[in-house]
């Protein structure tokens, strides 16, 4: 193997990576794309032709906890950057967090029929901020405290007339309203606490998977106990179900630990042959931004060269794209990834934040 192959390898699978992170960023792009492209049925445990309904919602929660997780592997990962180099570091994140944010309006403005999770995802990375300095119990504790108490607050904040007058669609476009962040800092700093552990200990990982198996439970057994009794009560039934997309308790505590089960297997999995049948997801995943823009504006393309319209999901759905473009975005991911090196998308953003703020703050043990 010559040394640019060697090297792009290494970047991909050297002991500075961790393969699960890649592994689980890859099912939340592709997660994502069933969601959005395939029209599911709802989730029942005994019917296996359902069981696809799994992806929504979930998906993009995996992709938020991911989020956090990245967040703290790139400031210092089991020890927090302190002083200037968190000042540093914030200003960023800070800054990632804007390009993060053009991006996602520019999406929006295609017209595809998504609700787009980056304008969300920019605001995550700017509330993060203050959270930097913390240990991973301060995290995990303060992550429980926002899952417990912030569902009980969205309905009234849904409820806020400037969502339904003048420009409110383009505010809550803009803000990513669709995932919350009074609801959905919880799950970045889920992540967070995730990333501030040892997770390449075996330990680590294998609690990792308890702890998310544990709470998803506690989630889903909470609204399956408690839907009886809220039928009727408009807010009881929002505040406590575990719908995709809902922001409830229920969803909050499940689908949260649904994520965090779901990266620690992805953890245990790579320390298994697995890792390797594994590779083509994990390049998905090691360029996930590319991955996630590249698919919304293939949809874009085709659905205006085809339909016309970029705005029709049924039509787009009938087209039966989502085969196809997982399959193209697999392949073209782990050529990339193999051939050229980091994703383009990523090595933009990165360059942009290096000429604006500077270098990092730390060196990361894993992006």
């Amino acid at each position: 193997m010559t040394s640019r192959p060697r090297r792009l390898w290494t970047r991909f699978d050297g002991p500075g990576r961790l393969a699960g992170v890649d592994l689980a960023r890859g099912l939340a792009v592709v997660g994502m794309l069933a969601a959005h492209l395939l029209d599911t049925e709802d989730f029942v445990a005994g019917d296996p032709s359902s069981w696809l309904d799994i992806v929504n919602g979930r998906s993009s929660i995996l992709f938020a906890v991911l989020a956090g997780v990245s967040i703290s592997l790139v400031t210092g990962g089991t020890k927090p950057v302190e002083g200037y180099r968190r000042t540093r570091a914030s200003a960023r994140l800070a800054m990632r967090g804007a390009l993060l944010w053009v991006i996602g309006i520019l999406l929006v403005m295609t017209g595809v029929p998504v609700y787009v999770i980056l304008p969300a995802y920019a605001l995550l990375f700017v509330l993060s901020l203050p959270f930097l300095g913390m240990r991973p119990r301060a995290l995990f504790l303060t992550a429980g405290a926002l899952a417990l108490v912030m569902p009980w607050i969205q309905p009234v904040l849904d409820a806020a007339p400037i969502w339904s007058g003048r420009g409110g669609d383009e505010l809550a476009a803009a803000l990513g309203w669709h995932y919350p962040c009074p609801v959905w800092i919880a799950f970045l700093l889920a992540g967070m606490g995730l990333g501030r552990l040892d997770l390449r200990l075996l330990p680590e990982q294998a609690l990792i998977v308890l702890a998310g198996s544990a709470l998803t439970l506690a989630g889903y057994g909470l609204a399956l106990a408690t839907a009886p009794l809220v039928a009727g009560n408009a807010y009881l039934s929002t505040v406590l179900t575990a719908e995709d997309h809902s922001a409830g308790l229920g969803e909050v505590i499940g689908s949260g630990g649904f994520a965090i089960a779901a990266i620690g297997l992805c953890l245990l999995l790579c320390r298994t042959p697995l890792r390797w049948v594994a590779i083509p997801l994990r390049a998905v995943g090691s360029m996930p931004l590319t991955a996630y823009v590249v698919q919304l504006l293939v949809w874009a393309v085709v659905a205006l060269a085809v339909l016309g319209d970029t705005s029709d999901l049924w039509g787009i759905r009938a087209l039966e794209l989502f085969g196809p473009l997982t399959l193209g975005l697999i392949v073209g991911c782990t050529v990339w990834v193999l051939t050229v090196g980091r994703g383009p998308l990523e090595a933009l953003v990165d360059a942009i934040v290096r000429l604006v703020v500077g270098r990092d703050a730390a060196v990361p043990s894993e992006r």
